[in-house]
Parts: structure tokens; C-alpha cells; sequence
């Protein structure tokens, strides 16, 4: 099939790693512009995964559940200034155990699975995934070969992030392919990582799909669905 008719058959543009401010303090680009730079590129979804872990400042001095509702409106703010933009906001997270520098994504995320990852903070990711079953979730380890991060069992996993674009990091992505071809892994996830303004750093990678999820829980389905091709820079599908 021709690139033309792909294109054709997959338009809906979904952004699966993005962060914003002031819940990722990493963010360096106000609200307003981030949304304003994915109307220009005609995104009709955008997953927020910020950072989610124990050292975050939403947890300075509060009660793990304001935490999270501080995490939750932080989203919600984002969600109400896409409106006017047509673009659905979608809640995901970053999350990162004190026992590691791993990150690790997770579409399919309300307050009450929020709840659950708080209290795995301290005990770490092996703890997690063997406690906690999420069956219309998805557990991704993001960016696994960027610096001071380790890939993990890959049986722990339901997929690995292998296409990373954050613009200031080396995530060698063609070694996350290999690894995740090498192990076994039937799930692959890439997005933008977008933290900082500029026209080549939103949307340089977006996974394309016949139709917009509504909600975190049907972005996942979509991903176990595997009916979704990668767009690079507008330009180069990639079939995951």
C-alpha cells in the first residue's frame, strides 16, 4: 500500500508522550503554546504523561491524595484549554520508583490507579507489576538505553517505548528495537517527549489511527489493538 493511501486510512494524529506544566517542573513551555503547537499540526489527541513519583512537588507536604488530585487538575486544566482547540487531552503518567532512574509509562490511568502506584513508590517496580493487575491498562518502559537507565525484564513489561524524540536526550532508539525484537516484545510505543517550545518538537513523532480515543482507558485498547502506524516529522510512517 502506498504511503498516500495510509495516510488516508489513518488520520487521526495522537501525541503519546508529552509532559506540561507545572506538574512536570521539567516543561519549559507554558500551556497555551504547547496546545497552540499541536493545532498546527492538526493533533487530535494528546496524551500527558508527566511525571509521576515521589519526589514530584505535588507531593511536598501533602497527603498522597492531594498529591494525586494535584496531579489530576493539573490535567484537567490542560484538558479545558484544548476545548477551543478540538483536541482531547487523555491522562497518562511518568512514573518513576525511588528505586531507580527508570521511567515508565502508563495509558489506561484514573485516580484510583494513581492511588495504587503511590504506595509502590518506595517498593519499587518488581513489587508493582506483581501485586497490581490492571487488565485495561498498559505498562511501558520508557526510553530503556538513555543514560542511567536499565531495561528491565521484559516479561515485567506489556511493551517498551523503542521511538523516543525528547530533543535533549540520546535515547538510542534503534538499540530499544533491537532489544525489544531480541526479547520478544509485542507491544512498541514512540512519541514526542515534549518539554520545550519549538516547531520541531511537538509532534515530531505521533502514532496515526483511524479514530480519536476518547479517554485513557480507550487509548489503551487501541494500542493492544495494534491498529496504528508511527508518523515521523509529517513526513515517514513507521509500522511498529
Amino acid at each position: 500500500m502506498l504511503k498516500e493511501d495510509l495516510l488516508k486510512e489513518y488520520t487521526c494524529k495522537i501525541e503519546l508522550h508529552s509532559h506540561t506544566m507545572p506538574i512536570s517542573s521539567c516543561c519549559k513551555c507554558s500551556n497555551e503554546r504547547f496546545l497552540e503547537l499541536y493545532a498546527e499540526k492538526n493533533v487530535k489527541a494528546i496524551c500527558v504523561t508527566n511525571h509521576f513519583s515521589s519526589d514530584n512537588a505535588i507531593f511536598s507536604d501533602k497527603t498522597r491524595s492531594e498529591g494525586v488530585d494535584a496531579y489530576i487538575e493539573g490535567f484537567e486544566r490542560v484538558k479545558e484549554l484544548a476545548k477551543p482547540y478540538g483536541i482531547n487531552i487523555l491522562l497518562g503518567c511518568e512514573i518513576r520508583f525511588e528505586e531507580s532512574s527508570n521511567d515508565y509509562l502508563m495509558y489506561g490511568v484514573n485516580k484510583d490507579i494513581l492511588m495504587e502506584i503511590t504506595e509502590y513508590f518506595s517498593k519499587g517496580v518488581l513489587e508493582y507489576r506483581k501485586n497490581v493487575k490492571h487488565k485495561d491498562s498498559l505498562f511501558i518502559q520508557a526510553h530503556p538505553f538513555r543514560n542511567n537507565i536499565i531495561p528491565i525484564d521484559p516479561h515485567c513489561l506489556d511493551g517498551v517505548e523503542t521511538l523516543n524524540f525528547h530533543t535533549n536526550h540520546n535515547s538510542r532508539n534503534s538499540t530499544s528495537a533491537a532489544f525489544a525484537k531480541e526479547n520478544g516484545v509485542q507491544l512498541f510505543v514512540g512519541g514526542s517527549d515534549f518539554h520545550e517550545d519549538g516547531k520541531y518538537n511537538a509532534a515530531a513523532l505521533v502514532a496515526i489511527a483511524k479514530t480519536v480515543p476518547e479517554d485513557s482507558f480507550e487509548l489503551a485498547k487501541l494500542l493492544k489493538s495494534k491498529d496504528y502506524l508511527f508518523l515521523l516529522g509529517d513526513n515517514h510512517i513507521i509500522i511498529p
